[in-house]
């Protein structure tokens, strides 16, 4: 059995651990929070763009923290999973890897490429594994575009544009602070920057087109190029101030034979495309693909770090250097919005 600590009962800490109950071979063994009534088990407070909404939980067997340090000192525990705000998951990973722990962490890695390579060195010193939780990958709709692509079973890919946009997030405190969350760069588009850079491979230029609020980009548009010049990508995403915009994302994927579609449609079924496959030939083809519960995504990439620990290997999915690289990339969209001009990665 995979005994885990996570630290952080917000949002990403309760999905975590809801899916975790539903895994076999690992298990939430113990949590850390400060807010004295989700220790107690009092989550009604937690709120979310999708999934369950909190509730009332039954802790019972599981070790409740309110010191981190008591955390990574807990000999039972194998995996410190990190659900704090981006700004501490540079030094809670190098702490939990320190520890002696392998480290999965939400995404982003962390706010700034530095924070991120400290990360990855203190894995890499520790002799234990940092998976970073970019789950994008492991949704179906995703899930099915990169296994497509990686496939070749229409050819290699040439383009893409992107699309992930949400209502201003008001149950996010300081979500527009650079120094804690990032903005919608770091804390939102960040998830369509990874599957780009895992698709693709790293941009040579972008360029960026939107508005600031205060520090950070909020609603943005992004031209990426690449070494090859046939190939590009273009993607769309940030927040704006409409509590009645649901939240959507998006994909229109181009491979030499086919194009591959996706819309959530703000959850609207007379407004969305599930999964689809344009063929050179006219062909329409509409793979099953399960439920579309955003939450078994999760569930897909909990399996994987479970796969990971048991095995003590990486994931190519979870890799703290792409998460890296994924930052990164944010960092120069918002240079280029600052400048006016494009920028080289």
């Amino acid at each position: 059995m995979i005994n885990v600590g996570i630290a952080g009962i917000g949002f990403m800490g309760m999905i975590h651990y809801l899916t975790y109950q539903k895994l076999k071979g690992i298990r939430v063994r113990a949590i850390c929070e400060q807010d004295p009534q989700r220790l107690a088990g009092d989550w009604r407070s937690i709120k979310g763009n999708f999934g369950p909404s909190g509730r009332r939980m039954d802790l019972e067997g599981v070790a409740r923290y309110s010191n981190l340090e008591d955390l990574y000192a807990d000999p039972e525990l194998d995996v410190i999973d990190v659900c704090l705000p981006p700004a501490l998951h540079a030094d809670v990973a190098v702490a939990a890897s320190r520890a002696g722990k392998h480290v999965f962490c939400e995404k982003p890695i962390a706010l700034t490429p530095a924070d991120a390579d400290r990360m990855v060195k203190a894995a890499q010193n520790a002799g234990k594994l940092l998976m970073i939780g970019h789950v994008l990958p492991f949704f179906p709709q995703f899930r099915f575009a990169y296994q497509t692509i990686v496939s070749g079973k229409y050819g290699k890919v040439i383009g893409g544009y992107f699309k992930r946009v949400i209502s201003d997030p008001v149950w996010m405190r300081d979500f527009y602070d650079p120094a804690v969350c990032g903005g919608p760069m770091l804390d939102l588009h960040i998830h369509d920057a990874h599957f780009i850079r895992l698709l693709f491979g790293m941009p040579k230029t972008v360029r960026t087109v939107g508005r600031m609020r205060g520090e950070v980009a909020e609603l943005f548009t992004s031209q990426f190029t690449f070494e090859d010049p046939a190939l590009f990508a273009t993607a769309t995403s940030g927040a704006i101030n409409q509590q009645g915009r649901p939240f959507t994302h998006a994909y229109e994927i181009y491979l030499e034979r086919a194009t591959l579609l996706f819309d959530s449609g703000m959850g609207r079924p007379d407004a969305s495309i599930p999964a689809t496959v344009l063929t050179h030939d006219g062909r329409v083809l509409r793979p099953k693909l399960g439920s579309g519960d955003p939450v078994d995504g999760f569930a897909g990439e909990l399996q994987e770090v479970l796969r990971c620990v048991r095995s003590n290997t990486p994931s190519a999915l979870l890799d703290g250097k792409l998460a890296r690289d994924a930052v990164v990339l944010g960092h120069r969209q918002t240079q280029s919005l600052l400048r006016c001009r494009e920028v080289k990665v």
